[in-house]
């Protein structure tokens, strides 16, 4: 295309998830296309086009680049300016300008794409079955970065130099493996292994064809250590209850759920009913692990996810996977890969040594994962999906902030399910989904995370946050570094966190009414909150209303045995005459125990009161499903939810109002009250669920 004589100048400048994820050759294309002239590169702004040629052809391009992009791109702004006409020759790709990664520094983990997927099942392609093959538009991202800039030296990637072939297409703009940094073929890339449990390397076929190797053991009823993208999976038949049951018992597991993998959508509609708004999350291009609702004739053990409807599917989101379902024929539990509680294992010796005792067999890869990063959670609530746990696929993708932070910000997080984040600007970073903070080997990792996201922002805090509870690990470590740095440190109160994120995260200015319901978080009066009602701005709030406080009979103990926060509330709400012995539920416990607790109530010895709705969804779940044990947190709400039908009807619990209107007081004693009654009755779980769920949304409202 010859020099362009006249016309007109456009600067359009693209933020959000635009660099590493083929955005430049999709620019590229689409300005040849439109016969323009120009540049377009990654900048510290994110993505810049200047462009050159008739009016109505920018204008083309510019609703072009609006309505169409890369299927993992994210544009969070886009902003246009006419600049002077440049005679120039034809449309390029120019160098990224300096400090271009620090700002947008490295895309998330994206999912296979179907181009990559048509190459690995044809026989004439030279990646058929190839268990890396990746392009621009997918393969791992922030896994496999060792630091920045984003370039394959500084990644897991650069002790496998390019074969000829790879190399011609990394360099072809109009390739879409140009700048693909995982890009690799078998003759010049990372190759699988299979070692048994004890580590030692597979020998004969079996060493020849490692996926199919494993795949049969699957089918056998074995037990597989997987190395996928962020780390390890522990995989087995899902259809096998005897399989099921053996990985929870080496894992340690006794009921929470186990993530299930399957090949594709079509596997996905076989084991759940799905909403179009499901299917959409499922197969996006973050692929998280999305709770549905099992169909009672799914092929899946009872034992993937003990007494729930619900069922965590992800769809096969990396080739490996993809060879490996297709290979097994049938849909794999695919759980992290650690010991109840400890952290996921990413590296080969660490895996071989921590999972030893769980898997029969190891299926590596030479391409080391540079960091840890457990799979995504997602749920779709109201016809919206709603992030529950946040790694890979998201991570570290930028949150936008409408009001910008005015120096780098580092939030600690909590002890429990902690995430940490990084603002600066007018964006927040999130590091991958830590867990909680209870083992040393928990914290180490939590730790490095920090270290990593702060390295490759290029970011030193000039202030951290981090919970007001003193006694959580996350607190005292955000002391201890907040003086080592000699910069500000902001204690935040619980609730008020949780009401802040969600006005953030929804663009919301304040003030705000915030209903702030869940377990248990550390008050300013020192008292244990958990059923808050607050007018909130972002920098402070008021306490408008909370929930009468319940005895929590062992303090941590009674989160585990929720049957002593069902007795606390019954012997408060019936002035401790309650009708103990004609609940079922009661039934299962010792005698001489029942009578401990109870005088520990009475005494208020080691029972402190707190005021956590979701200590009310413990004792409401304990007395509707008889169930005196809880074997992961929030497993009887869980329950209790799961029983409850879609329509709440008529019949709410009633509840009381306590206190003036400066500050009032819910009292749920009415409610267990009539909960008891409605037990004793013999009333079946899902209407007892029903009319609780009514209570509680009535008394929020």
């Amino acid at each position: 295309m010859g020099a362009i004589a006249h016309g007109e100048g456009r600067r359009l400048v693209l933020r959000g998830t635009v660099q590493g994820v083929g955005y430049r050759p999709f620019v590229l294309r689409l300005a040849r296309e439109l016969a323009l002239s120009g540049r377009v590169r990654n900048d510290a702004s994110g993505l810049t086009i200047e462009a050159f040629g008739p009016a109505e052809r920018l204008a083309a391009l510019e609703a072009r680049l609006r309505a169409e992009r890369p299927a993992a791109a994210r544009v969070e702004s886009f902003s246009t300016a006419r600049i002077p006409h440049e005679p120039a020759s034809g449309f390029e790709i120019v160098q990224s300008a300096p400090g271009a990664e620090r700002r947008v520094p490295i895309p998330p983990d994206l999912a296979t794409c179907p181009d990559c997927l048509r190459e690995l099942r044809d026989p004439s392609d030279r990646r058929f079955r190839y268990p890396f093959v990746n392009c621009t538009h997918c393969g791992p991202r922030f896994t496999i970065a060792l630091d920045v800039p984003y370039d394959r030296p500084a990644t897991t990637m650069a002790g496998f130099p390019l074969c000829p072939d790879c190399a011609r297409e990394y360099a072809d703009p109009a390739d879409r493996r140009f700048h693909a940094q995982p890009v690799a073929c078998p003759a010049c890339g990372p190759r699988v292994s299979l070692r048994d449990a004890a580590g030692a390397p597979a020998t004969g076929g079996d060493a020849a064809d490692p996926i199919a190797a494993v795949a049969a053991a699957l089918r056998d009823g074995r037990i597989a250590a997987v190395k996928g993208i962020g780390g390890f999976h522990l995989a087995c038949d899902a259809t096998s209850p005897a399989a099921v049951s053996r990985l929870r018992t080496r894992k340690r597991r006794e009921e929470k759920p186990l993530a299930v993998m399957v090949a594709g959508l079509e596997e996905a509609r076989a084991l759940a009913a799905l909403s179009p708004e499901e299917e959409a999350l499922l197969a996006s291009t973050e692929r998280p692990i999305v709770l549905c609702r099992r169909r009672a004739e799914a092929a899946l053990a009872p034992e993937v996810a003990p007494g729930s409807p619900l069922v965590g599917l992800l769809l096969a989101y990396s080739p490996l996977h993809a060879l490996l379902l297709e290979a097994a024929g049938r849909p794999l539990v695919m759980t992290s890969g650690n010991l109840t509680d400890e952290p996921i294992a990413f590296e080969d010796a660490d895996a071989l040594a921590r999972l030893g005792g769980i898997a029969d067999l190891f299926l590596l890869h030479d391409r080391p994962v540079a960091a840890r990063c457990d799979d995504s959670v997602a749920r779709v609530v109201a016809g919206r999906p709603v992030v529950t746990r946040r790694g890979r696929g998201w991570v570290p993708r930028p949150l936008p902030l409408a009001d910008p932070v005015r120096r780098p910000v580092l939030a600690a997080g909590a002890q429990l399910k902690n995430a940490f984040c990084v603002a600066r600007g007018d964006e927040a970073v999130f590091g991958p989904h830590a867990g909680d903070l209870d083992d040393v080997a928990t914290c180490d990792a939590w730790e490095d995370g920090i270290a990593r996201l702060e390295r490759f922002l290029g970011v030193r805090p000039e202030l951290l946050a981090c919970d007001l509870h003193p006694l959580y690990v996350s607190t005292r470590w955000a002391r201890a570094r907040a003086a080592a740095l000699g910069v500000p440190l902001v204690e935040v109160q619980h609730h008020h966190a949780h009401a802040v994120s969600a006005m953030v995260e929804h663009g919301l200015p304040g003030p705000v009414l915030a209903l702030a319901w869940d377990g248990t978080g550390l008050g300013t009066d020192g008292a244990a909150w958990g059923g808050e009602l607050l007018l909130a701005w972002r920098d402070r709030f008021e306490r408008l209303a909370t929930f009468r406080p319940v005895a929590l009979a062992g303090g941590d103990r009674a989160v585990a045995e929720p049957w002593r926060v069902a007795l606390a509330a019954l012997l408060d709400a019936f002035d401790g005459d309650a009708p103990i012995a004609r609940l079922p539920l009661f039934d299962a416990v010792d005698p001489r125990e029942l009578e401990t607790v109870r005088r520990m109530i009475r005494e208020g010895v080691n029972a402190p009161l707190a005021h956590g709705v979701g200590r009310a969804f413990d004792a409401a779940g304990a007395l509707a499903l008889r169930r005196p044990v809880s074997h992961f947190e929030g497993q009887l709400p869980l329950a209790l939810e799961s029983e409850c039908p879609l329509t709440l009807g008529d019949g709410a619990y009633p509840f009381d109002l306590a206190g003036d209107p400066t500050f009032r007081t819910v009292d749920l004693r009415p409610l267990w009250r009539a909960l008891a009654a409605d037990v004793i009755a013999g009333a079946a779980p899902g209407a007892l669920s029903a009319r609780f769920h009514a209570g509680l949304a009535a008394a929020g409202a």
